[in-house]
């Protein structure tokens, strides 16, 4: 390349048949060269592609997933790469997902309700669906007030399988959020459903459902938010990628907006870490073949 370089630089004054001989090289060589020079080279062509792969997953997952996440996805389609080079793109790209903020505890537990032992103790591994499923409520803020969402999901594949919304947080939030559980799932029997101790988990009629379709009611201690982490996490994921990050919306475009990520983007296509990044539908999907 030196040697390219000074032969074009005193090409006015030699011949560059004389300076080929001179320097050891071809004339051939020094021609491909001066019209390849500015040409991108092969290590740069394939950063290009690199910088254009992580671009487009880190679209497709709605500016959510960081260097593992991406790094899954591109696997997927036949792309490998080290998870350091998808951070190293990303960082090249100013890629930077959705942060985290805080949001708002939830639980009413100052009641004189029955309140059930815990079963998980913080167990949350299954070994196959409906066995363990945990619910919890939280709040989301709207432009016309506050609406609440209840969810249950199942450990095993970490599947939102029952949710409800309502302006209200009454035991018909989260008896409905069940209902719809018990329906996709076929009403199964003997699952511990879990919750924390909040007045609609101990209210009459939700233990009254969960004694019906013979459910083993847990909860968690009182004030320990780590008893029922799964779901803790699931908020907190749904509020860092889908909400914190949008303009206010009204209530009804707000549950459409919930809709699609509970049923479309985290059930179907968030790839999960605990499920060695598949998504919860994939994952029960590999299992059950």
């Amino acid at each position: 390349m030196k040697r390219y370089s000074f032969m074009l630089e005193h090409s006015r004054r030699f011949s560059v048949t004389r300076m080929a001989a001179v320097l050891g090289v071809s004339r051939s060589g020094y021609y491909t060269w001066q019209k390849t020079r500015f040409q991108p080279s092969q290590l740069e062509l394939a950063r290009e592609r690199l910088d254009r792969r992580v671009k487009e997953a880190f679209g497709q997952s709605k500016q959510r997933d960081g260097a593992r996440r991406i790094q899954a996805t591109l696997a997927a389609d036949g792309h490998p790469y080290d998870v350091k080079t998808i951070g190293a793109s990303m960082r090249r790209q100013a890629l930077v997902p959705k942060a985290a903020r805080k949001f708002v505890v939830t639980t009413d537990s100052d009641h004189n309700l029955p309140v059930a032992s815990n079963l998980l103790e913080q167990n949350f591994e299954a070994t196959a669906p409906n066995q363990k499923w945990a619910g919890d409520i939280t709040y989301l803020m709207s432009s016309e007030g506050w609406l609440y969402l209840a969810v249950i999901i199942d450990l095993y594949s970490r599947s939102v399988i029952g949710w409800s919304m309502n302006t209200r947080m009454t035991a018909d939030l989260v008896c409905d959020a069940l209902e719809m559980a018990l329906w996709r799932r076929n009403f199964p029997k003997g699952v511990i459903c879990h919750s924390d101790q909040g007045s609609q988990y101990c209210s009459r009629a939700y233990r009254d459902r969960l004694r019906t379709h013979q459910l083993r009611q847990s909860m968690s201690r009182k004030g320990n938010c780590w008893d029922n982490a799964c779901v803790e996490s699931f908020f907190h994921s749904m509020k860092v990628e889908a909400i914190h990050y949008e303009p206010m919306m009204n209530r009804e475009p707000l549950r459409q907006h919930v809709f699609e990520y509970i049923e479309v983007d985290y059930n179907r296509r968030r790839r999960h870490s605990a499920l060695g990044y598949v998504s919860p539908m994939d994952y029960e999907l590999k299992t059950s073949a």
